[in-house]
């Protein structure tokens, strides 16, 4: 049976790490929210007594009889199945580290346009919001990048874990495609301190694979109501 995604239907969002994976897998997959009746059924799934427990938020996946929820539990599971992860406990574990450390990431990436909280437009928090994305830029992202530059470094292949694709690698790729799409001027600048991740993205980019789906209707192209969302103000 195919794997059954579920994730807000008009947006990139945490569904989209899952998306790549999948594709980059060649896995077979119903996006469901983007179905008829997609979305009911995905929060019928998240009232679902039966579940124990239901799954919290989008994005979760079902497998046959498993759900699985959380991008990084989705993608431990799904790189040991599609050969995006090594077979050795210590390998697996050590790309689940990363890919945990990258969703904290995305939680401040969100936070440039939201400081004060996802119920608030970001027009009630444009002041806040430019406070918190210059100092996202000064301290969090040469933090971040940094750190994942640092290890791309060490590496002893063209991707992170070596001489193979693994799911961390496609997540990074999302990263900085994003952090491009909602910053041009201020990636275009930081940039040329992490050119390993830079490569990377590119690499990644030209996978057969994630090439055929970047230019499919499967991918949701960036908008003003993902994580990665472009404003004038935030991008000086």
């Amino acid at each position: 049976m195919p794997y059954e995604l579920f994730y807000w239907p008009g947006i990139q969002g945490r569904g989209e790490y899952i998306r790549l994976a999948l594709e980059e897998a060649g896995a077979d997959y119903i996006d469901v929210a983007r179905r008829k009746g997609g979305e009911q059924r995905m929060m019928a799934m998240m009232k679902n007594r039966r579940l124990d427990p239901p799954p919290f938020a989008p994005p979760f996946l079902k497998a046959n009889k498993l759900v699985i929820a959380q991008v990084a539990n989705i993608l431990f599971y799904l790189g040991a199945r599609h050969g995006l992860a090594p077979k050795s406990e210590a390998g697996r574990l050590r790309l689940h580290q990363l890919q945990l450390t990258i969703a904290d990431f995305v939680v401040e990436i969100h936070d440039t346009h939201h400081p004060l909280g996802p119920t608030l437009y970001y027009e009630d928090q444009r002041r806040q919001a430019v406070k918190r994305t210059d100092e996202f830029w000064k301290a969090r992202v040469p933090k971040f990048l940094g750190y994942f530059e640092d290890i791309a470094a060490r590496g002893d292949g063209p991707y992170l874990d070596g001489r193979r694709v693994s799911y961390v690698d496609l997540s990074i790729f999302q990263i900085v495609d994003g952090l491009r799409y909602a910053f041009p001027n201020r990636m275009k600048r930081f940039e040329r301190k992490i050119p390993r991740l830079v490569a990377l993205h590119h690499r990644v980019g030209t996978r057969p694979n994630i090439a055929a789906y970047l230019q499919s209707s499967r991918r949701i192209p960036f908008n003003a109501d993902g994580i990665f969302r472009h404003y004038p103000a935030l991008d000086r």
